[in-house]
């Protein structure tokens, strides 16, 4: 599980200097009858500083000390293990579960979550977009901890010396990566594209920004058989085919996109935050030419898919009011800001993308608070997982040019059909 799509995938924490902050309600550690120890399952942990991070609660709420258990880094793998934990009813292990947001409506179909009640957690705080992903039919089962939306990054430097703005349109994109980007022997846009679940999102992205869906609001009924989708499918086939994205992007997931920028190859790249924070720093071949908008679409900024991850109790949770008590603490206000100053994470609460101080540090943040709040979910289904393997298959024979973008949302429809039927 990685923050870069979905996140990102993995609980990406901080190095706590909050161990010292409880807020009121999560300080008492009076006795209940839903309080004590905890497990909480995450992703392997690529930081290192969730321990710290769970070390500060424990030191505070001895009575209810949380214990980590850290899954393997692949999403694919986590998400068997979770499954398996769940499925197993009051003989699991894990009483919160860190999920990738596009889980939250299969864990909760299944049963194997709790249902939340709102009036504990800050939502009112948060950006409305990411609550939309903790729901499902209409019911609260989970609690936004980071967010993240797709940008397009793009080179300063280059596009100054054509007098050029960085594009708003798919055309004013297209028109760059085939004229621009030759002239400085950098090839013109890339995303992530091999077949996992980078192209699930890249193709959502695409779909959505021409004005179409894939599923309806719950996953109920197939929505994707239109002129939106042939569009949006049709723009990224006719850049592999025309060469303005390089074949090489067939290959990419988020690290090897990034690195492509990273490394003075790209002049524009679809990638989260987190590609942003690598490519400016220090050691990077593009460091201080790195720029950042919200995604092109036809005829204007187009839409993101909202990425991330979201804490759930499991059904079988031993003490819920602490798992619940702990959730209110690692999305309190004090713990998100350290999630975006330690982590370069985008938090789930609204202020801090206004905050001046972290926007002089974070110059990106108004750029992806927009982004956010004009993003929308993956598509909801119970059969999530499926539903992306269709699309993965599908779209990958498009841009291959197996098929026509017409003929593959033709075989989305039919498949996706088959997946929703009761």
């Amino acid at each position: 599980m990685r923050w870069a799509h979905a996140a990102g995938r993995g609980l990406l924490v901080f190095v706590v200097l909050l161990s010292g902050y409880v807020s009121a309600d999560v300080r008492d550690d009076a006795p209940g009858s839903g309080r004590g120890p905890l497990t909480l399952a995450t992703a392997g942990d690529l930081t290192g500083y969730l321990g710290p991070l769970l070390a500060g609660w424990n030191r505070t709420h001895p009575g209810e000390k949380v214990s980590l258990v850290e899954l393997p880094d692949s999403a694919d793998e986590t998400h068997a293990q979770m499954e398996t934990d769940l499925r197993g009813g009051g003989r699991g292990r894990f009483d919160i579960v860190n999920i990738d947001v596009d889980w939250t409506s299969q864990f909760a179909a299944a049963g194997w979550l709790q249902a939340l009640p709102r009036g504990r957690f800050a939502l009112d705080s948060f950006l409305p977009p990411v609550v939309d992903t903790a729901t499902y039919q209409g019911q609260l089962y989970a609690v936004p901890y980071v967010t993240n939306a797709g940008l397009l990054l793009y080179r300063k430097d280059v596009l100054a010396k054509e007098g050029l703005a960085p594009p708003r349109t798919w055309a004013e994109l297209e028109r760059a990566a085939k004229t621009v980007a030759p002239k400085y022997g950098l090839d013109g846009y890339a995303g992530q594209l091999l077949p996992y679940e980078g192209l699930t999102v890249n193709a959502t992205e695409a779909i959505y920004s021409a004005g179409g869906t894939v599923l309806d609001d719950e996953g109920d009924r197939v929505t994707v058989d239109s002129a939106a989708a042939r569009e949006g499918i049709g723009f990224l086939a006719r850049g592999v085919r025309e060469g303005w994205i390089p074949k090489a992007a067939l290959t990419y997931k988020e690290e090897e996109s990034k690195q492509a920028f990273e490394d003075g190859h790209l002049l524009f790249l679809r990638n989260w935050p987190y590609a942003y924070v690598a490519s400016d720093r220090p050691g990077s071949a593009v460091a201080g030419e790195v720029g950042a908008v919200r995604l092109p679409g036809p005829d204007g900024p187009g839409t993101s898919v909202l990425g991330g991850s979201n804490l759930a109790v499991t059904a079988h949770a031993r003490h819920a009011d602490s798992a619940e008590r702990l959730i209110a603490y690692l999305t309190s206000a004090p713990v998100q800001r350290q999630v975006l100053t330690r982590g370069a994470l985008p938090p789930v609460r609204a202020d801090l993308y206004e905050d001046p101080a972290l926007v002089r540090r974070f110059p990106y943040l108004p750029v992806l608070r927009a982004a956010v709040l004009s993003a929308a979910p993956r598509p909801k289904s119970p059969e999530y997982d499926q539903v992306s393997l269709v699309i993965q298959s599908v779209v990958h024979d498009a841009l291959t040019g197996r098929v026509t973008p017409a003929a593959a949302v033709r075989r989305l429809s039919a498949e996706l059909s088959a997946l929703t039927r009761p």
